[in-house]
């Protein structure tokens, strides 16, 4: 067992006693650290068990960076509403853990034969603010080499792995993160505020990815079924891809409201009936009857891009002769590619000035106050809550 000594500022010592210092360095189990490589050496983080226990904040020493891995000193997460049901027992993760995956943070070291450029060919330093994908997987597996790479057999996915002893600080609920080998990740303006820098890795790359998926909107009538985080981020990408009409459907009236400050052309309640039929509908409620109803809602060769349905629930029930004849097409996505991080990226650099994301998002709370973070998201349901690292 090593005996931890730390010195304030190692600087005001004598000669005789940095001497001292450096015979018992190697002649003893003392450990020697000033104040400053301590505090870098420790990161706290909050741990998570199961809904029925509070988050527990704990510290622990960071390991030696292994190949190919950076340490990113985090300075923002936001809470995504998976977390939200992991926190509700709603969801199972395997514990204890670090819940959090939408992050941003500045890099604070690069490990052995870690990666020189980010994933727009940029020179990675020291420094730099960054934000990565929500997994990481080798470019080798067949599918990632087919554009899947979030579904590889090697997934490693930020704020969902469990907290063992060689697997730590792997969420945004902590000071520091460690990001994997093989991990995409991106620089970022410094001008990016540090909230709306923390939903490019989740909320913007996935609608990132519904819109690749549902291909050109230049001139199309879209419908945006959902006017969540994810809804509201579609409404502005569909705009700035110039879709003709932009319909979004909520039950709550407040956020179809917000939902024509970003983009909306038209605003209806679930049960109000639709004059006109669609080319896309983007599905990001999960409700059953919302994916039932939006095949009928297309135009003929119109697309169905199913998004929102990552929980356990009942068959959803299709006509397969209404589908043939009218040459509908559904595709589903869950998470998103390397493209997908990439426009995500490059979308809130050019446009995080156009739209007031930063009005969606409860900010105030620190890591030591990370179950009221938790609880107001249960009982007010923001469209984001943020947790403040720096």
């Amino acid at each position: 067992m090593k005996v931890l000594v730390i010195f304030y500022n190692i600087s005001h010592l004598s000669i005789i006693n940095k001497s001292l210092i450096i015979y018992l360095y190697f002649r003893t189990n003392l450990q020697f650290h000033t104040f400053k490589q301590y505090k870098k050496s420790v990161s706290k983080f909050a741990s998570f068990v199961d809904c029925n226990q509070k988050f527990s904040i704990n510290s622990q020493p960071l390991p030696v960076l292994k190949e190919g891995e950076v340490l990113v000193k985090n300075l923002c997460t936001s809470l995504c509403r998976s977390d939200i049901h992991t926190y509700q027992g709603k969801r199972v993760e395997k514990s204890p853990t670090i819940l959090g995956h939408e992050i941003v943070g500045l890099i604070e070291e690069l490990g052995p034969q870690a990666p020189l450029r980010d994933v727009r060919g940029n020179e990675l330093k020291i420094g730099d603010k960054v934000t990565w994908a929500i997994f990481a997987s080798s470019p080798d597996d067949p599918l990632s080499k087919e554009g899947i790479p979030q579904k590889a057999k090697d997934l490693f996915k930020y704020g969902h792995e469990q907290i063992t002893e060689n697997n730590h600080f792997h969420g945004g609920l902590s000071e520091y993160t460690i990001l994997r080998k093989n991990t995409p990740l991106a620089i970022l303006k410094n001008e990016l505020p540090n909230e709306i820098a923390s939903l490019i890795n989740c909320s913007f790359a996935t609608v990132a990815g519904a819109i690749r998926l549902a291909g050109i909107l230049h001139g199309k009538s879209v419908m945006v079924n959902g006017a969540g985080m994810l809804g509201i981020i579609a409404c502005a990408m569909a705009t700035k891809m110039g879709a003709a009409k932009i319909i979004a459907i909520d039950q709550n009236k407040e956020r179809l409201e917000i939902s024509r400050k970003f983009g909306a052309t038209e605003i209806h309640l679930p049960n109000e009936f639709l004059q006109d039929k669609v080319d896309i509908v983007f599905e990001f409620s999960g409700a059953i009857d919302a994916m039932e109803n939006s095949i009928r809602l297309l135009n003929i060769g119109g697309a169905a891009i199913w998004i929102g349905a990552v929980f356990a629930q009942p068959a959803v029930q299709i006509n397969a002769e209404y589908i043939i004849r009218n040459l509908i097409t559904i595709k589903g996505l869950h998470n998103y590619n390397n493209e997908d991080f990439i426009n995500a990226v490059s979308f809130m650099e050019m446009n995080h000035k156009n739209f007031e994301f930063e009005q969606l998002i409860k900010k105030g709370f620190k890591l030591a106050e990370v179950d009221a973070a938790f609880e107001y998201a249960v009982n007010h349901n923001p469209f984001r809550v943020s947790i403040d690292l720096t």
